[in-house]
Order: structure tokens, then sequence, then C-alpha cells
């Protein structure tokens, strides 16, 4: 397959995962390792996370809704807290690839689940850390930002939505997100889907479709 777009999520991929950051704020709190991950999987679609993600409440109804999901598992831990560990770490290498593939000609674009917390689309906490994403998001053909479409991954339209605003058909694409749920409806539709689990393993994951020499 010739494909055309290559499509990134942003935190996991261009960035590293919040995961590792939600794992130490539990270890700190004394609450149960993957807290979050249960409290964000449970009634996924509706809770404070998909709330929050589709702009239908603010940072403060999230920080009372989410505690009160902590609660109801047993532990006290702050919406307020977790929204402190959303900001990963820039991946140079991941940069470095889009730079590459803008220079092949191939049209990028990026789908994100993010809030409206913290400074611009990368949900940084500082001007220095949010002016290096903006610099990032510029590269980028088109976004899609759950906050600001009020639509969030994995609904299958917010893949329709990048194809359409790209004028590409699905089987054009590769699609990379750090989340296997987020990946499926992008394989369903047609394209191809990497599951990011670290820097290294998605650029030759990537390399490969493309038919690019990896290193």
């Amino acid at each position: 397959m010739n494909f055309s777009t290559v499509i990134f999520d942003f935190g996991g991929v261009i960035t590293s995962s919040p995961f590792d950051a939600f794992n130490r704020l539990e270890a700190e709190r004394g609450v149960p390792i993957h807290s979050v991950r249960t409290i964000n999987s449970t009634n996924p679609h509706d809770n404070a996370w998909a709330k929050f993600e589709r702009s239908e409440i603010d940072a403060a109804g999230f920080d009372a809704l989410f505690a009160e999901e902590a609660r109801a598992i047993g532990i006290e831990l702050k919406g307020s807290d977790v929204l402190a560990c959303l900001a990963g770490d820039i991946r140079p290498a991941m940069v470095e690839m889009l730079d590459t593939l803008k220079a092949k000609d191939f049209t990028i674009g990026c789908i994100t689940n993010n809030v409206p917390s913290g400074k611009g689309s990368g949900m940084a906490l500082n001007d220095g850390k949010a002016a290096a994403i903006a610099a990032i998001m510029a590269r980028f053909d088109h976004i899609i930002e759950s906050s600001k479409a009020g639509i969030r991954k994995p609904d299958p339209r917010i893949y329709q939505m990048m194809c359409e605003a790209l004028d590409v058909k699905p089987e054009q694409c590769i699609y990379l997100d750090d989340l296997g749920i987020n990946c499926k409806p992008a394989a369903t539709l047609g394209m191809a889907a990497i599951k990011v689990t670290g820097e290294e393993q998605a650029l030759k994951d990537l390399h490969a479709l493309l038919d690019m020499p990896f290193g």
C-alpha cells in the first residue's frame, strides 16, 4: 500500500506517556497502582475524563467529579492532582520523524484527546514547555483536539473528520496511538494502526510500513 498520510496521537506518542506520572502520583499518595487507570476505565464514555475531554465540564467540575469517582473505589485522589501529571516529556526522535515525513512530502495530522487545562494543546504547566509544544503542533497539516471538537477517541467520527479535513481515504493513512482502544476504530476504518509502547518500537514499526531504512 502506498501511504500518503501519517496521523499521530500526541500524549504517549510525541511526548512520553502520562501513565508513568500517574504511577508516581499513586505511589506518593499511597493508593493502589493503576488507580487512575481504573477510574478512567469505569464508565469510560461518560466519566469525569470523558466529560472534560469534550469540554462538557470545567477544571473545577473535573476536580470534584474525579474525586467522587475515586471515593467510589475507596481512595482519596483529587482531579487537580492528576491534571498536574498530564504534560509528558517531548520525544526528540519523534519530532525528528515529523520533519522527515514533511521533507518526504507526507501529509501529517494529529488527533489528541486533551482537556481545557494548562497552557496550550499539550496542557503544559509553564510557558517554555507550551512554546516547545506549539512549535511541534505547527508542523501538522491538521489537528483535531477533543476539547475543541467536542468529540473524543475512540469515537470513529473523529478519525473520519481527520480524513475529510485532509481529503484522504483511511487506506492511505497510518495511525499511531499508545492506547489499543484508540487504534481499533482507526484500523476498522481501514487505516494501518500502530500501537505505541515506546519511542524506538514506534519508529521501527513506522519505518517498516513506509519501507524506509531505520537507524
